[in-house]
């Protein structure tokens, strides 16, 4: 999803595409796997940074989503290592601030870093220059008259059909509740900056956006 997001991205931002990081697909996704270390060591197989295409460019990285950070961290980290200019996390989905109990293996909610931090700390974390997610109004929007056939608790702490009695699984939505915000924003992106002080989500139109990516 994150390549498709990429090309709507630069579609509409009139900037070019260019693969700066290279995915091998034989390693599977590193957000299910059970311990940090293997996590960490399987972001290093998964991707190669191409340093000719991001030395000394303001780099905007699309990707699908974030869960606990570990693998947005990384990248940031790769890209910044091929010596980009700046790093921009774009993400094509709301934050993620519950657990799935309808058959996703996501982790606890104390796990989920949009449930335990707002955006500008999640930027600190990861070390972007900047990060945006879509706000989970816009995605009802683009899903038009099927957003009702959706389920949107991972991104609103709402459950249709809750699961009987306690889930075991330490910080739980039903035991501990949600601690984090989903601020829904009519259009652009839920916006986190380095030179925002305090907690501050703003929105950033088309037109500002296409102008900060040339």
């Amino acid at each position: 999803m994150g390549v498709v997001a990429a090309l709507g991205y630069v579609a509409k931002a009139g900037v070019a595409f260019q693969q700066g990081l290279i995915r091998s697909h034989y390693v599977g996704r590193t957000f299910i796997e059970p311990s940090q270390k293997i996590r960490d060591f399987g972001v290093k197989l998964k991707l190669s940074p191409v340093r000719a295409v991001l030395e000394g460019k303001r780099v905007v990285v699309v990707d699908d989503s974030i869960v606990r950070g570990t693998t947005s961290s990384k990248i940031v980290r790769l890209i910044k290592e091929a010596r980009a200019k700046e790093v921009h996390m774009r993400i094509a989905s709301p934050p993620i601030i519950g657990s799935c109990y309808y058959g996703v293996d996501t982790p606890s909610a104390e796990e989920l870093i949009s449930n335990r931090m707002n955006v500008e700390e999640i930027r600190e974390f990861i070390g972007s220059d900047s990060l945006a997610f879509l706000p989970l109004d816009s995605l009802k929007k683009l899903l038009g008259n099927e957003s009702s056939n959706f389920c949107y608790a991972c991104f609103s702490g709402k459950y249709l059909v809750e699961p009987k009695g306690k889930v075991k699984r330490v910080g739980d939505f039903l035991d501990d509740g949600l601690s984090g915000s989903m601020d829904s924003i009519d259009g652009g992106w839920l916006q986190g900056t380095r030179n925002q002080k305090g907690v501050v989500n703003r929105t950033l139109n088309w037109e500002q956006e296409i102008n900060f990516s040339k």
